[in-house]
């Protein structure tokens, strides 16, 4: 009777211990084959001989525990943030084509002399009202309670992450975004010309800089990572300097509007000005293409815009565009806590700034802007053709941005 119970005891617990087995194969094994293809800070690259003129820098294929060793090792450990790796042994021959040899990463720059106090205090003040104002209960806009773990991982694809240089950049359309994609390719070296990486932020072909194979964005981490993605990017989050650009959210709907609108732009034409010449210009037929449009003067105007902002039906039918979605709707900055806002008023101060805090100001200069910018001076006229109870439906919806990043209210226009 003795032996027959051990033996049934015996079974019982082999079966539970091959279980135990097959569970943490499956997490550890099989979880690194489904999600983890590239490292969380991808190391220094070989570039493959004889690239195309573009090609997007590829990496290793580690297993689960080197690739969360490598991050440790580089990010948390004391005395291993250095951001530069060591060359490896030259053990090939010196006829070696350029393309094939090791490409180092940049160096970070060391300066001897602190930042301007004002810069230093500017950034300070800029980060303290955004806290307040997130804390504020008369600021209220709709997600602005919940926690990081509960904003949809689509919201998260503004997120730009730079794992070479420890950086999160949050682009906001019409606010120098394009340039400020520009240094993330060329930082995060995912652009070869001949084997070698791009230098030049203005070298960056334009039907790259909006490419989303040329960034890697938070939400993109769910399919790389799978259950380790939201801790990952807490991570992050903690550890890198993160950053965005911001400017007056009246001045920025109307550098939309002149850029998609007053332009011919079949995409933004398709999509959103039919819709709005049948809505409010008395066009039940649009016509069907931006060449007809232009060619016989119909095209949207500003008021019409606003109209199509401000209505119900709107995001019923999908959610605001990019190009005028609120920022605290893209960025989350109740949830996300800033190292760096910039303003695109003080662009040029804050840019040097920035670089300088990153200290890769000795591998890139933020580019001159050659686009005329839409001045505040300009406001009352662009808004003159809209009615003034619209001008302050417009500012009750774009009224967190405001008060989050310390705009004024624009009582010129909405008290006439």
């Amino acid at each position: 009777m003795g032996t027959s119970r051990m033996f049934r005891i015996f079974i019982v617990l082999g079966s539970a211990f091959m279980i135990l087995l097959i569970i943490i194969y499956w997490d550890d094994v099989g979880a690194s084959h489904l999600y983890l293809h590239t490292p969380v800070s991808p190391g220094p690259k070989i570039p493959h001989p004889h690239p195309p003129q573009h090609q997007l820098q590829t990496s290793r294929t580690p297993s689960f525990l080197s690739d969360i060793d490598a991050f440790v090792n580089q990010f948390l450990e004391p005395g291993t943030g250095e951001p530069t790796d060591p060359a490896p042994a030259d053990t090939t021959n010196q006829s070696e084509k350029a393309e094939e040899r090791y490409i180092p990463r940049q160096e970070w720059k060391i300066h001897l002399t602190p930042v301007a106090a004002e810069l230093r205090e500017r950034q300070e003040q800029r980060r303290k009202l955004l806290q307040e104002m997130c804390t504020n209960d008369s600021v209220v806009f709709p997600g602005k309670n919940r926690s990081f773990d509960d904003i949809p991982n689509k919201e998260l694809d503004h997120l730009i992450v730079d794992d070479r240089h420890g950086i999160i950049y949050c682009y906001v359309p019409k606010v120098a975004c394009t340039n400020w994609k520009r240094i993330l390719i060329v930082l995060s070296e995912s652009l070869l010309r001949e084997g070698v990486p791009e230098r030049d932020p203005m070298a960056v072909p334009r039907n790259l800089i909006h490419n989303s194979s040329m960034h890697f964005t938070f939400n993109k981490f769910w399919k790389r990572y799978g259950k380790f993605a939201k801790h990952l990017m807490k991570v992050k989050l903690k550890k890198y300097t993160k950053f965005l650009f911001v400017r007056d959210p009246f001045l920025r709907l109307i550098s939309a509007y002149r850029n998609k609108f007053e332009t011919p732009n079949e995409e933004f034409y398709r999509r959103f000005a039919r819709v709005m010449l049948h809505r409010y210009a008395d066009q039940p037929t649009p016509p069907s293409t931006v060449e007809e449009a232009f060619g016989t003067g119909i095209y949207p105007s500003f008021s019409h815009f606003i109209q199509y902002l401000l209505d119900p039906q709107t995001e019923k039918m999908m959610p605001f565009n990019e190009h005028w979605q609120q920022v605290y709707r893209l960025c989350h900055p109740c949830q996300i806590q800033y190292d760096f806002v910039g303003h695109l008023e003080t662009a040029e101060e804050d840019a040097e700034h920035l670089l300088r805090q990153l200290r890769v100001d000795n591998v890139v200069e933020f580019p001159t802007s050659s686009g005329k910018l839409t001045a505040s001076s300009w406001e009352a006229d662009w808004f003159s053709t809209v009615p003034v109870a619209a001008r302050r439906e417009l500012y009750k919806l774009y009224e967190p941005d405001f008060r989050l990043f310390g705009y004024h209210r624009p009582d010129s226009i909405l008290n006439e």
